[in-house]
């Protein structure tokens, strides 16, 4: 529920949202109803002795803003309808394929030496591999994947999930999505020999214990190569989706084409799926902070599968609800491939079409 707070200028702070519209003496807009305040702002109102203003607190109400739509003009409402471009096939989980998958996931980190691994393992992988090809998904949505609050099970489907699907923008074949799927899935096995003291410490490890926490990438190697029944590339994965392309990563050190496609595809996917968990010790970060340092990393990370992954992710789905920094609330209509924080919006105050890509008035424009 947004709430209108009058606030003296001497406590305004940056990022606060004005909730009047500040006019000169002509009736000139110099401050627009919506807009959030900047440190010249702030310093101009204090200049003119303004002794206050009313700023918005808190979020939207979903009714609100389905009132809001409801009422729209005509024009804005078949703008919506003509402008509306269906996202790209989404990865759907549902409960029942939730449950499994969070139950046999479960069963692979905590039964390692089990003689049903590898029957477990082919079954959660043919259920993603079921999901993606049930639709013929080549998306996916980062903000409905979950199927465990433990964060290592949880973690291992994610990577495996977006490594399927950035797989396919990148071109493996069928046979080769379903192994990365396995690879993803036990990327992280070799947490099973570090001790839980280690793992679940709340805050910052020593050297010592870094170190060995780094040796959990060739732990997993070694588990499965034990197996014999996991090909070359699944154990690649696995040895190498720390290692960077610059040589500058974990547990060999190797760089460029030393790397292989699986690793260079799972690294994307777990570095930023680390990035946006909230963990004991950290806040995940904001899903669009994550993208822009995934897409700084181009020393360190492939740049196809970068790209790969920039086409696979879904933040702002179409229909949904989104405010941005002018303040106007709108509605997602379309979203620009490649580009996952700049979709095409129409605002419900102006009726106006925002292509966050494309429109050179929106370059400096985001979504709140």
């Amino acid at each position: 529920m947004v709430k209108r707070k009058f606030v003296s200028t001497r406590v305004l702070q940056p990022g606060m949202k004005i909730d009047q519209a500040i006019l000169d003496k002509t009736g000139r807009e110099l401050i627009a109803k919506g807009a959030y305040l900047d440190d010249f702002q702030i310093e101009y109102l204090q200049k003119k002795s303004i002794g206050g203003i009313y700023v918005a607190e808190g979020e939207p109400d979903p009714d609100e803003i389905h009132s809001l739509e409801a009422n729209l003009p005509a024009y804005t409402k078949e703008l919506i309808q003509k402008s509306r471009v269906e996202d790209k096939s989404k990865v759907t989980l549902s409960s029942e394929v939730i449950k499994r998958v969070g139950e046999g996931v479960q069963f692979l980190y905590d039964n390692v030496e089990s003689e049903n691994f590898l029957e477990a393992t082919n079954n959660v992988t043919g259920e993603l591999v079921k999901a993606i090809e049930s639709n013929n998904a080549i998306a996916v949505d980062i903000n409905l994947i979950k199927v465990s609050d433990e964060y290592t099970f949880k973690h291992s489907v994610d990577v495996a999930t977006m490594g399927m699907i950035i797989g396919r923008n990148y071109g493996l074949s069928a046979e080769e999505i379903r192994d990365i799927g396995v690879s993803g899935l036990l990327h992280d096995l070799g947490k099973s020999n570090i001790p839980l003291e280690i793992l679940n410490k709340p805050g910052k490890l020593d050297d010592n214990e870094f170190a060995l926490m780094k040796q959990h990438s060739l732990f997993g190697f070694k588990i499965l190569k034990e197996k014999n029944a996991f090909n070359e590339d699944i154990m690649k994965g696995v040895l190498q989706h720390h290692e960077k392309m610059n040589g500058k990563g974990y547990p060999l050190g190797v760089n460029g084409d030393a790397i292989s496609k699986f690793a260079k595809i799972l690294s994307v996917a777990d570095i930023y799926d680390a990035l946006v968990t909230e963990r004991p010790y950290k806040k995940g970060f904001p899903k669009r902070e994550a993208l822009e340092m995934i897409f700084g990393m181009s020393l360190e990370l492939d740049n196809k599968a970068i790209s790969s992954f920039m086409n696979s992710v879904i933040i702002f789905p179409v229909d949904s609800y989104v405010t941005l920094s002018n303040g106007e609330t709108g509605k997602v209509v379309a979203n620009n491939p490649g580009y996952p924080m700049r979709p095409v919006v129409i605002g419900f105050k102006t009726g106006k079409k925002y292509n966050l890509l494309e429109d050179i008035d929106c370059a400096s424009m985001v979504i709140e």
